[in-house]
């Protein structure tokens, strides 16, 4: 199902997104508050030894301190990757070019996407991915702020207010085949912190 028109999914800057994030940037992309409440929100979610699939991701996750089974990060810059030491193994995927995942259905119990939801350009495909890594009843948490790199956020979430895009990322979670199970919605004071968890089906990939 496709949530997105041709016109939403334009970007000012249709340039090659791997040339764009060739440079590593070290930074976190919001701020200490925003970083503060995703942590906690993922400690609501993530139980030890948890199988975490990081997507879009960079040198920081902003996980808690639970002890993980195995993390699997994802994003555009290896220098980035590499130095976040929460992964124990990472890949460079450009989503907008191939929204596959080299990763096995079932894999993992939570799937996290913070602070970068904003560039896809063909989610509904990205989503169904999603989907199909998570093991029965697997989560997923997607979070973001105001802040983006405007040349390369896609054209609806450009235009839309902070609530339309929680709508938004909402409806991706619901066209990659996933049940939304919570919202968060908090503008400040600082960085606006907004997140929309999900979950798959009970009964994925059960024999």
């Amino acid at each position: 199902m496709d949530v997105l028109s041709a016109a939403g999914r334009r970007k000012r800057d249709d340039s090659d997104d791997g040339s764009f994030y060739d440079n590593p940037r070290y930074v976190t992309h919001a701020d200490a508050a925003f970083c503060q409440r995703l942590t906690a929100l993922y400690d609501g979610v993530i139980d030890c030894g948890d199988r975490v699939f990081d997507a879009m991701g960079s040198w920081i996750s902003h996980f808690p301190e639970t002890e993980l089974g195995h993390v699997v990060g994802h994003g555009l810059n290896a220098d980035e990757l590499a130095a976040n030491d929460r992964y124990d193994e990472w890949f460079v995927r450009n989503l907008n070019e191939e929204q596959s995942l080299p990763l096995e259905d079932g894999a993992f119990d939570v799937v996290c996407c913070a602070l970068s939801v904003q560039y896809l350009q063909f989610p509904e495909a990205v989503f169904e991915e999603f989907d199909r890594v998570l093991d029965g009843g697997g989560v997923v948490v997607v979070s973001f702020t105001n802040r983006m790199f405007p040349t390369k956020a896609i054209r609806a979430w450009r235009m839309a207010s902070m609530a339309d895009r929680a709508n938004l990322v909402a409806s991706y979670l619901r066209a990659g085949g996933l049940t939304v199970t919570d919202r968060v919605a908090d503008d400040g004071p600082g960085d606006p912190f907004y997140a929309v968890v999900g979950r798959a089906g009970a009964d994925r990939h059960q024999e």
